[in-house]
């Protein structure tokens, strides 16, 4: 079974859900925003958070390690149950960076600059939050490569919502050379 990882803004996750096959899905939305989860997922994970790259900013609740610990152990746990659904309410910023500590957390071999450079290629609109990036970086142990892949990609094209796309965690696993 190939490993993915579907992004999504909330407006497509039924859509998305359906289309892919996902049983397990990532929520992370603010507080009091309330949305339908797909009947077909199975496994879900809301995290509370609003779009923001820095904490005490008044009411607003920033990512915290504990949020991205649980993005961690949520795709560790169930990798094997096909595509990984992530959304926010755009598809931009707070899930785009999940994939990438999903992806990471999945398979952590994978190159730093290459999933960004992926991720880009996917998304020309995708902007990963770069304090979810940095948490990541932290919780994952990655000597500050993904905070400087994801600072590679810089701010992608503006938008009103992105569009879905997904990464393939099995293509962006690069095989060792063997000797002959």
């Amino acid at each position: 079974m190939s490993r993915t990882i579907i992004v999504s803004p909330l407006e497509r996750i039924g859509e998305m859900a359906a289309r892919h096959h996902c049983r397990a899905m990532i929520s992370l939305m603010a507080a009091k925003h309330d949305f339908a989860k797909p009947g077909i997922i199975e496994h879900h994970l809301v995290l509370r958070m609003n779009d923001i790259a820095f904490a005490g900013t008044g009411d607003l609740v920033a990512p915290e390690r504990a949020h991205v610990d649980q993005i961690i152990n949520f795709a560790q746990r169930f990798e094997n149950e096909g595509p990984l659904l992530i959304h926010c309410w755009m598809g931009v910023s707070r899930s785009p960076a999940a994939a990438m500590i999903a992806a990471l957390a999945i398979a952590p071999e994978i190159d730093d600059a290459r999933l960004a450079a992926s991720l880009r290629e996917a998304s020309p609109a995708a902007t990963p939050n770069k304090r979810l990036a940095a948490l990541g970086d932290e919780a994952l142990a990655r000597n500050g490569r993904l905070e400087a892949a994801v600072k590679s990609i810089g701010r992608g094209r503006d938008c009103r919502t992105n569009n879905p796309f997904m990464l393939s965690i099995d293509n962006l696993v690069m095989e060792p050379l063997r000797h002959r």
